[in-house]
């Protein structure tokens, strides 16, 4: 068996612990936590079945995780990652805070409902933020091309 601790490549443990002191590693992170977290509030309500949302979210945010932490992005270059979290993040965000606000408004009664909307408020918060980054470095990547000054047309 080949010793791959003597190669040049980072274990996978210590690319998740390099990866996660960035901040785009960091928000995944928060953003996995938080729905694990509605998931058991949801779970545990009368009304279990708003736990898809925070299901879904929280498979997508691990594979972005992922592909990100082992820099598959760099090697599938098939894919625009960039406006693809983008459009992930922002309707994680939509999607957190309409469903919490509903399960806010109608959870009388059920205190875990209602736990699980103040952390899918704050779920959605973290994807708003996570949507913000991206957009400032969509923003920043865009390259503008200088209009020609000539009188030639």
């Amino acid at each position: 068996m080949a010793d791959t601790s003597a190669s040049g490549s980072p274990s996978c443990v210590e690319r998740l612990k390099s990866y996660v002191k960035t901040q785009k590693g960091f928000i995944l992170a928060a953003e996995i936590l938080v729905s694990f977290i509605v998931i058991i509030c949801y779970a545990s309500s009368v009304y279990g079945g708003y736990s898809a949302l925070a299901i879904c979210e929280m498979i997508f945010s691990m594979i972005f995780f992922g592909i990100f932490m082992m820099d598959l992005d760099k090697q599938i270059l098939v894919i625009n990652w960039v406006w693809t979290d983008l459009f992930r993040a922002g309707i994680g965000a939509v999607l957190y805070i309409i469903t919490s606000l509903v399960n806010f408004i109608g959870g009388s009664g059920d205190g875990a409902r209602i736990a699980g909307a103040v952390f899918g408020l704050i779920a959605g918060l973290i994807f708003a933020y996570d949507t913000y980054t991206i957009f400032l470095q969509v923003k920043s990547n865009r390259q503008h091309s200088a209009a020609p000054t000539d009188d030639r047309v």
